[in-house]
């Protein structure tokens, strides 16, 4: 007599379920080229109607590059917003997104993998912003001078990435708490606000002295001042640290709250 052995297949490791959501995530960015399209290019569209006509800011190298560093911010910013704002809202309405958050694999590999694929995304957005920056500013005389490091451009990438991890957590907040109407509505208001008292269209030092006090409290202003400061040696101040970090805690729990908030109501 033979014994047939059963064997049962082992269930996928935390690293195949991240792998198997970041090409899912990526693919379904992917069907929608304009969205990729645009959120990739407003960045440079940016630098290339509203820095690169104003003869005074690109002759001098630190102020190119300040520009360059705040519009370089304000693309990462937006992307992680508007993706995660709005697309987190539209997926909850998506019935196999519903299916797959019964599954047991738990919200870490989603989660995990949408910021891999906002971080990939974000980057596709920079490369042109300092390509064109490099071409039509006097930036790179900063580094051929000898002045900065040519370090800090690949260093600066990495930290402009990372500081919109607070951006990405308020994105998951509205996302969650939101039906994709009103997503829509409330990143919008909460976006250009944002981005403009934190200093990403306008440098600070032209701010009244209320507004730029008051800005020293968001974490626009904070991400801002950090990317300005690992590109160009300047603009950080003491606090923009502490403040950034405050403020991916604080969002951090207020999305991991509307997640669990959301799962309670639909999935009890």
């Amino acid at each position: 007599m033979t014994t047939l052995a059963h064997h049962t297949p082992a269930p996928p490791t935390q690293a195949a379920l991240l792998k198997a959501h970041t090409k899912a995530q990526v693919l379904e960015q992917l069907r929608i080229p304009v969205a990729v399209i645009s959120s990739t290019v407003f960045p440079t569209l940016a630098l290339l109607f509203f820095v690169i006509p104003q003869g005074m800011v690109t002759s001098n190298p630190i102020t190119a590059l300040t520009a360059i560093a705040q519009l370089a911010l304000f693309g990462v910013m937006s992307s992680f917003l508007f993706n995660y704002g709005i697309g987190i809202a539209e997926e909850r309405a998506n019935p196999w997104n519903s299916y797959l958050r019964t599954l047991p694999a738990g919200p870490v590999p989603p989660t995990i993998a949408r910021a891999l694929t906002a971080m990939m995304f974000a980057f596709f957005a920079l490369i042109p912003v300092l390509i064109l920056g490099g071409l039509m500013t006097s930036a790179p005389e900063a580094f051929t001078s000898g002045d900065l490091s040519w370090g800090r451009i690949p260093l600066s990438v990495v930290v402009w990435l990372f500081c919109g991890l607070p951006f990405l957590a308020l994105g998951l907040f509205i996302g969650y708490l939101c039906t994709s109407k009103v997503a829509i509505a409330v990143t919008q208001v909460v976006f250009f606000p944002m981005a403009f008292a934190g200093g990403m269209m306008l440098p600070p030092i032209m701010f009244p002295d209320w507004l730029n006090t008051f800005s020293l409290f968001l974490p626009s202003r904070a991400a801002r001042d950090i990317a300005v400061q690992v590109l160009s040696g300047q603009g950080m101040h003491a606090s923009s640290v502490l403040c950034l970090v405050a403020w991916t805690v604080v969002l951090g729990a207020l999305a991991l709250w509307a997640n669990r908030r959301d799962q309670g109501r639909r999935f009890r």
